[in-house]
Order: C-alpha cells, then sequence, then structure tokens
C-alpha cells in the first residue's frame, strides 16, 4: 500500500521533516524554519550522565514537543498513539495508511537499515507513507536520502527499542478540523512562549544557564572523554551536522525569525533576527574547536570555546529577552 503524490521537502531536522509531510497533506504549507518556529524549537542542554563517554550539547527542545505546539499554534489536531504491543503499534500504523494519511513514528535510528553512521537516538522521526509485504516506505532528512526504505523486522526493532529519549511505538497523525489561523497572532505566541522557556530553565543544565554550565565544564572534555580523538570531533560534528541544520539549531532559528519578520510587523522580531544572525557564526566556531582539541590533545581550544560559550550564553539571553518584549497578537 503506498499512498501516491505524496507531497515533502526533504529537511534538515527530523522533526520539522516529518511534520512537514504530515501538515501538507492536511492543506497546511510551511517551510521548515517556520514549523520549527511556531514548534518553539530553540533550546539548549548541557547532558550528562556516568555511562556516556562524553556529555551532550543539545539545542533544542525534547522529542515530539516541536510537533505537539506547532499543531497547536497552526490550529491542527494531534492524535498520538502509544502501546507496549509490537503488534497492536503495527496495526495502528496499518490503519492510517489504508486510510490514505501518512503517519508519523517517533523510534531510534539505530536499527534503520538506510543509517551509515549507527548510534543510537531515541528521539529521531520519520513519515510513513506505505508498505509492502517486506519493507516501509519513509521520509527521512535530506542528509538520509529523503525518500527511503527500511525492512519491516529494523522498522520493528527500532520502534520498540528501550533507552534514553525511545517512546513506546509512538505513532501520530495531525488533522485539520477547521480554518489555518491567523499567522501573525500565531508567530507573536510562538517567540513569547519560546523565549520565556529559554530564560527561566527550571535546573541550570537548560537554556542560557545550561550554555553557562557547558562554557565551565568543557574545559575538562580532554580527561573526561573516554577517546578524546574520537568523541570530540563526533560532538562538534553533531552540532553542525546531525540534524540541526547547522550551529545546533541556531541557522534554522535564524532563518525562522527572517521570515517571522516578514509575517509580524514588531521591531523585537527584526532585532532578534539580528541577533541570531550573529549568533550562529559562533557556534560553528564553537564546533571548530571541540574538533581541533579531539585532533590535536591541545586544551587551549577548549578553553577558547569557553570563551565563545560564556558569550553566547549572554547573546542568547539577550535575544530572547528582545523576543520576550514581542507584542501579544
Amino acid at each position: 500500500m503506498i499512498i501516491e503524490n505524496i507531497g515533502f521537502t526533504a529537511g534538515a531536522h527530523c522533526e520539522t521533516t516529518t511534520l512537514g509531510v504530515l501538515t501538507r497533506h492536511v492543506g497546511v504549507e510551511a517551510s521548515e524554519p517556520m514549523l520549527f518556529g511556531l514548534g518553539e524549537g530553540l533550546g539548549f542542554v548541557y547532558w550528562d550522565a556516568k555511562a556516556m563517554d562524553l556529555p551532550f550539547l543539545g539545542g533544542r527542545t525534547r522529542p515530539m514537543c516541536v510537533t505537539r505546539a506547532a499543531a497547536g499554534h497552526l490550529g491542527l489536531e494531534l492524535r498520538v498513539r502509544e502501546t507496549t504491543s509490537v503488534r497492536k503499534a503495527w496495526q495502528d500504523v496499518v490503519a492510517v495508511l489504508d486510510a490514505g494519511h501518512p503517519v508519523g513514528l517517533q523510534l531510534d535510528s539505530y536499527h534503520l537499515d538506510y543509517f551509515t553512521t549507527k548510534v543510537h537516538f531515541g528521539g529521531h522521526t520519520v513519515a510513513m507513507y506505505g508498505y509492502d509485504d517486506t519493507h516501509a516506505l519513509l521520509v527521512d532528512t535530506a542528509q538520509q536520502g529523503g525518500a527511503v526504505t527500511t525492512t519491516l523486522a529494523s522498522l520493528e526493532r527500532a520502534r520498540s527499542e528501550r533507552g534514553p529519549m525511545t517512546a513506546r511505538n509512538l505513532s501520530y497523525t495531525l488533522s485539520a478540523p477547521g480554518g489555518r489561523p491567523d499567522l501573525d497572532v500565531a508567530v507573536r505566541a510562538a517567540v513569547r512562549a519560546n523565549a520565556d522557556a529559554f530564560l527561566n530553565p527550571p535546573i541550570a543544565n537548560l537554556g542560557h544557564r545550561g550554555i553557562a554550565t557547558a562554557a565551565r565544564r568543557i574545559t575538562g572534555w580532554l580527561d573526561r572523554a573516554a577517546d578524546p580523538a574520537r568523541d570530540l570531533p563526533l560532538a562538534a560534528t553533531l552540532m553542525e551536522r546531525g540534524g540541526t541544520g547547522g550551529a545546533l539549531f541556531r541557522a534554522l532559528y535564524r532563518d525562522f525569525l527572517a521570515e517571522a519578520a516578514t509575517v509580524v510587523d514588531d521591531e523585537a522580531v527584526r532585532r532578534a533576527h539580528r541577533e541570531y544572525a550573529d549568533i550562529v557564526p559562533r557556534w560553528t566556531e564553537v564546533a571548530r574547536h571541540l574538533a581541533a582539541a579531539g585532533e590535536t590533545g591541545d586544551a587551549a581550544h577548549l578553553a577558547r570555546a569557553s570563551t565563545v560559550l560564556t558569550d553566547l550564553a549572554e547573546r542568547e539571553r539577550d535575544a530572547m529577552r528582545t523576543l520576550a518584549t514581542v507584542e501579544a497578537g
């Protein structure tokens, strides 16, 4: 069974790529940066645990948060299904596809056949638009190939994997019960909510406080890493090319603000766009220093990364304070 003429543009980030497939199917056209921004997606987390080879620098909110927020701002109805039963999970997906609708899946990318880099990531999402007796037809990011296939057995393993950020065979669909809401109002609400979450994190490893935490701790990463020559360049690669759209999602958010400025007549949005345009290359600089530290073993690169991160914590706090002043619609 295949849904013909599925409309999609493979994007940079998995959740917004999946969201784009689902929104276009219900008649809502929006760019990937717009979906990310309406999803209140920009964030930061410094995540460390004893079992990890190296702390993780994350640049967005938790899995599915972008989808939930964007659906709310666009007036779409989101239906999420989770189950511990592999059989029921497959029945849920088949029922949606046979009714002519694509379905979003959250899964662990490690098990997908087309992934060449085998790293467990339980927060990955794809859009499924068809299947046969042996394979599933999926839409993933441009980096992963766009329209791809994986065996049904590998899909089952990916959906039922347990571990950090995984879900219980989660699938989801969107429907459009009413007309599209005022985009001006939606953008204003989204940027204000994203700013509030970023400026007021509940713990010190999130938001602008998390960036400051990273600045203090990153200088010890050569000693912290299990294999610095492997782990630090990998961390840099994930920041720039790990489905983030570049600069740890800051490039996506910059582009959202550029588009938002054409929708919302508010100087705060235009100013925040200029601020994030300056922030983006600074994150790329951090990634370069991380890679160089791993490749050379020279801790001076980590000291430079720390200095840039200290500056970024202040810059992003100020940019989000700017967005917090956007007038409500």
